[in-house]
């Protein structure tokens, strides 16, 4: 008996072990995937600075440039490198020329932080948003709401050092980060999880509406959609049989904003212009929340078709009472499930 209770004990810690070095590769590769592109990205930059210089009237001849880059180069590699990408390329070396200064300051930032940092236009406020999340070890979605709320614009009329003004991250921030919360000794049934909730949530919202019986055809979960701007995923695709339209679908963790009612505004354009087709009515977006307490869900239509909405969309569409029940009923189940494990 105790023999083979050894065994269990060694062959747990060889799965341990085996599990460990795995996660250790990974994000090694991942690491090693985003250090490469983000050098490429850099490399590119410099040579389009180093074209430009060449040119008689420089503005017009760098213009001119990256347009006709752009349009070889995504030829041959796709969308990655469209006129918006390439601008963001030349940014990047112009903010930071030197790269291995870059390298030793910056070595825990993606491209996905360097990206949505450039757009922020200025660039005191770009080298200060790249030294606050690098220190402040902010997610994108952290670093996201900061530029968002123009952080810096509210509060530094001068430069400042991030390490003694930017903001600390919040300790369900740092929890996100699996190596962090590994390193604070939280395991990952220890805290509560924002991620599983949600993703929960919108499993049951798809069986909920499939199950409404009003023509609801599922289509897709988290759709990617990608522009020359950004990248997009919508929680939920419908196509709506009879109403015959497309029925988008957002879950927003916490209170609605008027930016996640913008964001679907611009999901429903998009889809009217890339989707529908003839015979199809217009798109309809909802923003959901999970604090059902608020207001819980709003509609996004385009212009001019308010009076379709309200005389035949709403006849199938659940009403806000009905999603509060479901969306109540999923946490509840959740949070019972958690507790269990």
């Amino acid at each position: 008996m105790e023999f083979n209770k050894t065994i269990a004990t060694n062959f747990s810690q060889v799965v341990d072990d085996i599990k460990r070095i795995i996660d250790t590769g990974r994000n090694a590769a991942y690491a090693a995937v985003d250090a490469t592109m983000i050098a490429t990205y850099w490399n590119i930059g410099r040579r389009i600075v180093e074209e430009e210089q060449h040119g008689q009237e420089r503005a017009q001849y760098g213009k001119e440039l990256i347009k006709t880059l752009a349009k070889e180069l995504t030829h041959e590699y796709g969308s990655g490198y469209s006129d918006r990408y390439l601008r963001a390329f030349r940014q990047f070396y112009l903010v930071m020329p030197n790269y291995q200064i870059w390298k030793s300051r910056f070595p825990n930032l993606t491209w996905t932080h360097i990206y949505r940092t450039l757009r922020v236009g200025d660039e005191t406020a770009i080298r200060w948003y790249l030294e606050a999340a690098s220190q402040q070890m902010w997610s994108v979605r952290t670093l996201n709401r900061n530029i968002s709320t123009q952080y810096y614009e509210r509060h530094y009329a001068q430069p400042s050092l991030p390490s003694e003004s930017a903001p600390v991250p919040q300790k369900e921030e740092i929890l996100k980060t699996p190596m962090m919360a590994e390193f604070l000794g939280f395991k990952p049934d220890d805290s509560f999880s924002e991620r599983d909730l949600e993703s929960s949530i919108i499993t049951h919202l798809r069986d909920f509406m499939m199950e409404l019986g009003r023509g609801f055809a599922f289509v897709a979960r988290q759709q990617h959609i990608r522009t020359d701007a950004e990248d997009y995923f919508i929680d939920l695709v419908f196509y709506n049989v009879v109403l015959k339209c497309y029925v988008l679908v957002d879950l927003k963790v916490g209170k609605i904003t008027h930016q996640d009612v913008g964001q679907m505004d611009m999901y429903v354009r998009m889809y009217d212009e890339l989707k529908r087709t003839e015979g199809d009515n217009p798109t309809i977006g909802i923003v959901l929340c999970s604090e059902t307490d608020k207001d819980i869900a709003r509609y996004s239509i385009l212009k001019g078709n308010e009076q379709l909405f309200a005389t035949k969309y709403k006849l199938y569409l659940p009403t806000e009472e009905q999603l509060r029940k479901e969306i109540e009923r999923q946490k509840e189940l959740y949070l019972l499930q958690h507790d269990k494990k």
